[in-house]
């Protein structure tokens, strides 16, 4: 079966592809390289680079290829610059979602699985969150996760469109291969921040924080290893291509890891000290995000392989100790 990947050339989008792949789905990666790197594509994978806002680039790339479903991971994802700019992301992640929609119903493609976000639940009532939640969106990016959620929806009752939104949380570790990585610009992410501190590209990191109604006051967080979280995509689109109903699935590990713990298990895997500094909280930070992922679990079967905190950190730390310019060595 051929699937149409939106974003493949970025972090989670290269990750997905190559499992795909490595489980013989063609794929089609659609690019527009701003934030994502060619090199990061699979070379089985097929490269079309296009922008999701130039109608014609979709309508070439549907009369090129009939896709059996679609995975859409490109969008913007800071959540500071989308407060920043909230103009950029309602245009870049809402508009490019619906002229993708428009263009897949237009030629046939009725499954999609949706890049989604915990940034949907900025204050939660419970821990760990469950999908039935009150969305409350922590940002102009959340919100426009959440606009995607809603016009898929209606999509699905207006159109017979059948989805799967994802609503991962903290997306960390390499590929086991050290083939692929993580490597953004700006990069705001506490590992690969980490692992910077110890190739002796930073000085420090800096905690965000340190008076937060937790055991050690630092920020939780909930932390998944990408090729977990590509085999998710994966299951959600073979129970549409099952027949299964559209739906929401909050996808995370289930455990929860403060700041400080983060810290010295980048200390334990690397040997480095890893400096680091308090400074103030930054506005919007709930102390304690952890995802309740019992509803995939029980409905497509889905078990994160990649338990352990620390051999996590470590396949990160070989994607970045042999590749401390990213991409670009």
């Amino acid at each position: 079966m051929k699937v149409l990947v939106t974003g493949g050339a970025g972090y989670i989008g290269s990750h997905v592809t190559r499992v795909l792949i490595e489980r013989g789905y063609d794929v089609v990666v659609f690019d527009n390289l701003r934030a994502g790197h060619r090199a990061a594509v699979h070379p089985d994978a097929t490269f079309v680079h296009g922008d999701l806002l130039e109608m014609h680039d979709l309508s070439g790339l549907f009369a090129a290829h009939q896709f059996d479903g679609i995975m859409h991971f490109a969008s913007h994802i800071l959540v500071g610059e989308s407060m920043q700019k909230p103009f950029k992301y309602f245009r870049d992640n809402v508009l490019s979602t619906t002229n993708l929609l428009e263009a897949a119903l237009d030629h046939g493609v009725n499954r999609f699985i949706l890049s989604s976000t915990a940034n949907l639940f900025e204050q939660p009532s419970h821990i760990p969150i469950s999908e039935s939640e009150a969305i409350i969106p922590g940002s102009v990016y959340g919100e426009t996760k959440a606009i995607g959620e809603r016009i898929l929806y209606w999509l699905d009752r207006t159109s017979g469109l059948k989805y799967c939104a994802l609503r991962y949380f903290n997306a960390c570790g390499a590929h086991p291969s050290g083939e692929i990585g993580e490597d953004h610009d700006p990069e705001t992410h506490l590992i690969p921040i980490m692992l910077q501190v110890a190739l002796g590209q930073r000085e420090k990191i800096l905690i965000y924080g340190s008076d937060y109604e937790t055991p050690d006051g630092t920020c939780i967080r909930d932390y998944v290893h990408v090729v977990d979280l590509a085999t998710a995509h994966i299951l959600a689109l073979e129970s549409l291509i099952n027949g299964s109903a559209s739906g929401v699935y909050n996808l995370g590990s289930g455990d929860g890891y403060s700041v400080l713990q983060m810290l010295e298990a980048a200390r334990a895997v690397t040997g480095h000290a890893i400096p680091a500094d308090f400074t103030e909280r930054r506005p919007g930070d709930a102390p304690i995000l952890v995802a309740d992922s019992s509803k995939i679990k029980s409905e497509f079967g889905w078990q994160p392989t990649y338990n352990d905190l620390r051999r996590i950190i470590e396949t990160a730390w070989q994607w970045h100790r042999h590749h401390p310019q990213g991409y670009a060595d």
